[in-house]
């Protein structure tokens, strides 16, 4: 009983999400398959982490490095950035060029925002010498977080190719697809980013 209320109500939305915005079922269906490999590589490297967490050789565990504060104040970006792309989607499907633009720039915005805090972060940590050559704790942590910031850098360029590409030709089918596979691509970062946040910080504090 539940299944088939579960089907009737997510074949109900998908069939109101199409009525409302033209896109490429075929195109959506095979960025999904994307987004699985993708899964696959984060979750090798999480496994990885978890194997060289207490690998600290001669350099320094998380506890003595990790900063909350700023790691929140990138998760309350990423998760605002995110919530931007919704607003996107939502005017996306009302044709308004100007207003998808506009959140589009303003997602852009918090991206950078973003990979500028990790920067400034990663520029401390190798100041003191905490290099991924240390231990194997600090090289999976990198990776980890360099994968993960290689993928919003990517995202934040696909960004603003969009807004030029919105501004030139409007909105149409292929626009629509884009978009929707973009803002599939930025909320699966922002999930990666929630487990990095639990995982990686919260557990690496505690511990």
């Amino acid at each position: 009983m539940f299944y088939n209320f579960l089907n009737k109500f997510l074949k109900k939305k998908t069939d109101n999400f199409s009525q409302n915005l033209n896109i490429n079922k075929k195109k959506i269906f095979g960025f999904w398959i994307y987004i699985m490999s993708d899964c696959i590589m984060f979750a090798t490297v999480f496994a990885v982490y978890f194997v060289m967490v207490h690998n600290i050789s001669n350099g320094p565990s998380g506890k003595e490095f990790f900063n909350l504060n700023l790691v929140a104040l990138e998760t309350f970006i990423l998760l605002l950035s995110s919530l931007f792309f919704s607003i996107v989607v939502n005017f996306l499907k009302k044709n308004n060029i100007n207003m998808v633009c506009l959140f589009l720039f303003f997602v852009f915005l918090l991206g950078f925002l973003f990979i500028f805090i990790e920067g400034f972060e990663f520029f401390h940590l190798f100041k003191k010498n905490y290099c991924p050559t240390r231990s194997g704790f600090l090289s999976s942590f990198y990776t980890l977080l360099f994968l993960h910031g290689f993928h919003v850098i990517f995202g934040l360029i696909w960004t603003i190719l969009m807004i030029f590409q919105i501004k030139i030709i409007g909105i149409n089918k292929i626009i629509n697809t884009r978009i929707l596979c973009l803002s599939i691509f930025w909320h699966f970062l922002d999930i990666i980013w929630i487990f990095v946040f639990t995982f990686v910080y919260l557990f690496g504090i505690i511990q």
